[in-house]
């Protein structure tokens, strides 16, 4: 499955070192990226209309960063070549042609421009990979210096600026890391799209991602039995190997969070690592097998539900993984779905090994499989189900015949341009994310804030701070009224309640006015701005 065309791998050497001289030239801050301010002035040498220009940054920027990598400029530089050559811009147009025909353009003015640029060049590295990010998150200490705009060079590092500067601060006077989600840190932002796929035992979720690379990852074992028994995060990596949890978690990886769950959930957790194209975009997320039937009575040595929550806020896609024979939803697998609570929009439900019953039996399976789902799904729409058979074996034809194995073939290629979309989509959704951590850390605050200002002064507090707890529904109540909320956007009444039990709310800090204004202009304009500072510098 290839995510992304990659032009650079299909130039000759010596175009090769032409764009890199390119790009220096076009980079004015030599920070490896390059700006929509900078495209503009370089790629206007190219006398190409604005509209046509206009159509190339959106299949160069695919993700919607706001700048161009090398790799991502070098896509730009041979679709200006191939619209000059009369060309239509398409987001194939770069596939659709032989690797002779991308030819550098003729761009005016760039002899001069080169020589310039030779006699003034700095002895400095450029990081043709892109850059790195221009803002850091600290892990201690507070942050009362402002970060200065032009630092800002992509949506990413302007959101990492609002953070540190807005959303950070009352996450630490509230405890917020504490009660809700850990506190956010560089490879949180920096991190690859990740999909995690769930399921019972033998439903082929291991076998699913082995069909995407083509290849088993390290350690990957596949089985009729319950053979995978940790998560496993799928990363890409210069060469393939297994490194275990307490290592993982220590790394510059975004799973620092995992460490709330404790050694007995990080000593069944492992980073497995290989080079592939694939994992260049996407994350993948192995997971065990739901129990079912007589296993539940198996006690977890972790909270599987809890971890299951937490991957959740993390991945761009759910894929929850059924076969014909494994419909029935248990206990377990009814808690993990519960979990997923406010992430709907990222499920997908994929019945697997469909090849093996006959079209009389799939439609019944597939009747049955919408009804249970429909007893555990709390919504009025239908959730998308994709119908195929995901292994390296030929699909089975003999029971569904000829038009099974179409439907099959269809199925299959919608559910994988949904997950070549996901890199498209990864800022969007990052900027999703940020929006409901800040709508939440502010709920947060308002309830810290509402039990404290209700603990009596002097006496009394002991019985007062049980009082408030047994009575939580009516303190939500009252912050849903005075600050006219949504109660959809408040966590869970049974879960903050537990996690109070373990707290004094007398030590709690009062809510600072200031804090959550900054947070409303963060989301009412900040984020707009940003938005509109890095979006499609022709339009």
């Amino acid at each position: 499955m290839d995510i992304a065309s990659a032009p650079i791998n299909r130039c000759s050497k010596e175009h090769h070192k032409l764009y890199q001289d390119l790009f220096l030239c076009a980079d004015s801050d030599g920070d490896g990226r390059l700006t929509g301010a900078d495209a503009i002035k370089f790629f206007a040498m190219s006398n190409l209309s604005r509209q046509d220009l206009k159509q190339v940054w959106a299949i160069a920027d695919s993700k919607r960063q706001g700048f161009l990598s090398f790799k991502e400029f070098v896509t730009a530089m041979q679709l200006i070549s191939l619209v000059q050559a009369g060309h239509t811009v398409t987001s194939d147009l770069v596939d659709s042609v032989s690797a002779e025909d991308l030819k550098p353009p003729a761009m005016e003015g760039l002899d001069i421009l080169l020589a310039k640029h030779k006699r003034h060049q700095k002895s400095s590295d450029v990081d043709f990979n892109g850059g790195g990010s221009q803002v850091e998150i600290s892990a201690h200490g507070k942050h009362t210096k402002k970060i200065p705009l032009k630092s800002v060079t992509s949506i990413v590092d302007g959101l990492k600026k609002l953070y540190i500067q807005k959303l950070k601060p009352l996450e630490t006077m509230h405890r917020f890391n504490e009660f809700v989600s850990p506190t956010l840190t560089n490879s949180d932002f920096d991190a690859k799209p990740m999909v995690m796929l769930l399921g019972q035992y033998s439903t082929g979720k291991t076998t699913f991602i082995k069909h995407l690379l083509r290849s088993g990852y390290p350690g990957a074992h596949i089985g009729p039995e319950p053979t995978t028994d940790r998560f496993v995060a799928v990363m890409n990596g210069t060469d393939e190997r297994s490194i275990p949890g307490n290592t993982v978690v220590q790394a510059d990886m975004p799973f620092n969070g995992l460490t709330t769950f404790g050694s007995a959930f990080l000593s069944k957790f492992q980073c497995s690592q290989m080079a592939h194209p694939l994992l260049e975009h996407i994350t993948f997320i192995d997971t065990p097998g739901v129990l079912s039937g007589e296993k539940q009575r198996t006690q977890r040595s972790y909270d599987f539900t809890g971890v299951t929550s937490w991957f959740a806020a993390k991945c761009d896609m759910i894929l929850l993984l059924f076969d014909p024979h494994k419909l029935d939803i248990s206990d377990e697998f009814k808690r993990v779905i519960s979990s997923l609570r406010g992430h709907d929009d990222k499920i997908r439900v994929v019945l697997n090994k469909a090849d093996q019953v006959d079209t009389q039996q799939l439609m019944r399976v597939y009747g049955a499989l919408m009804w249970s789902l429909g007893k555990v799904l709390n919504t009025p729409e239908v959730m998308r189900v994709y119908i195929s058979s995901f292994n390296d074996k030929p699909i089975n034809t003999t029971d569904d015949g000829p038009l099974g194995a179409v439907l099959f073939e269809k199925e299959q290629d919608d559910l994988l341009n949904d997950l070549k979309d996901i890199p498209k989509k990864s800022c969007d959704r990052r900027i999703n994310e940020f929006v409901k951590r800040a709508r939440s850390a502010k709920i947060h605050a308002y309830v810290i804030n509402q039990l404290k200002k209700e603990m009596p002064s002097w006496i009394g507090k002991t019985k007062a701070q049980q009082k408030l707890i047994d009575n939580l529904e009516q303190v939500f109540e009252k912050i849903q009224r005075e600050h006219h909320l949504p109660p959809g956007d408040f966590p869970n009444v049974d879960s903050f309640r537990q996690a109070l039990n373990g707290y004094n709310i007398d030590r709690f800090e009062r809510v600072k006015s200031k804090m959550i204004q900054g947070v409303d202009d963060m989301l009412a304009y900040d984020i707009p701005n940003l938005l509109r500072t890095f979006r499609n510098p022709y339009e």
